[in-house]
């Protein structure tokens, strides 16, 4: 059963640019895993600070796969010492 995965980040002024690239290069390999469908970056309007990431993967296995990986961990561990706080996680199916 597909999932949609709900990541949210705060991004302290003056670090967007540096967000941006990671950002990128952890959606390109997601784009490569086994399992993934989509993803959206968007930015809240009320709270520009305020980043969430929408994917959406085949199972809940396959995304823990990705979220577990070495290969991921590298990345989100540059991402939360860039913003200085831990990204938040939710997994949720259709429903």
């Amino acid at each position: 059963m597909a999932v949609k995965t709900i990541i949210k980040r705060k991004v302290p002024k003056g670090k967007e640019a540096e967000l941006l690239p990671l950002l990128a290069q952890i959606r390109s390999k997601a784009l490569a895993q086994p399992g993934y469908i989509s993803g959206e970056t968007l930015r809240s309007i009320d709270n520009p600070e305020e980043y969430l990431v929408i994917g959406t993967w085949q199972s809940v296995d396959v995304w823990k796969a990705w979220q577990s990986s070495e290969e991921r961990a590298e990345i989100q561990d540059k991402i939360d010492s860039l913003l200085g706080t831990k990204t938040e996680y939710g997994i949720y199916f259709y429903g």
